[in-house]
């Protein structure tokens, strides 16, 4: 006796091949890693002053903050003012092309923030900005 196949629907297994959207969502998890913008932060919030002549750098920068109390923080960190040489020294060689910005607070002391500045060309950086909010934003 002869067995008969009957075509059921509901017996096929479907096999959905789901490489080509494992190679996508890996294709893209490295275009967002590679396009994602790592930003440095010094670590406390300032209250900067404002300027009409205030410009935007968008280059890899090394941060030093000072704030109303006279404490100064780079790279999270709360440093001395004699160890801002050192810090800014191993800052230069992670990141050689950047400049050194300083966000000085508003109420902050103009004698420390001399300090600081004299610090960071002893380090051997010639490049130093002070950031400010555009005046009237």
């Amino acid at each position: 006796m002869r067995r008969r196949h009957i075509n059921n629907p509901m017996k096929r297994t479907v096999n959905i091949n789901l490489t080509p959207m494992i190679d996508m969502v890996f294709i893209l998890l490295i275009f967002f890693i590679v396009t994602t913008s790592f930003v440095k932060e010094t670590g406390v919030e300032i209250n900067r002053p404002s300027a009409k002549t205030a410009e935007r750098k968008e280059q890899g920068n090394i941060l030093v903050a000072i704030t109303q109390n006279g404490e100064i923080w780079i790279d999270r960190r709360r440093v001395e003012a004699q160890s801002v040489r050192a810090n800014i020294e191993r800052l230069k060689v992670q990141t050689p092309e950047g400049a050194v910005i300083i966000q000085a607070d508003n109420h902050s002391q103009t004698g420390l923030l001399i300090k600081v500045i004299d610090q960071i060309r002893l380090a051997g950086i010639a490049n130093i900005s002070l950031a400010s909010d555009r005046e009237g934003e």
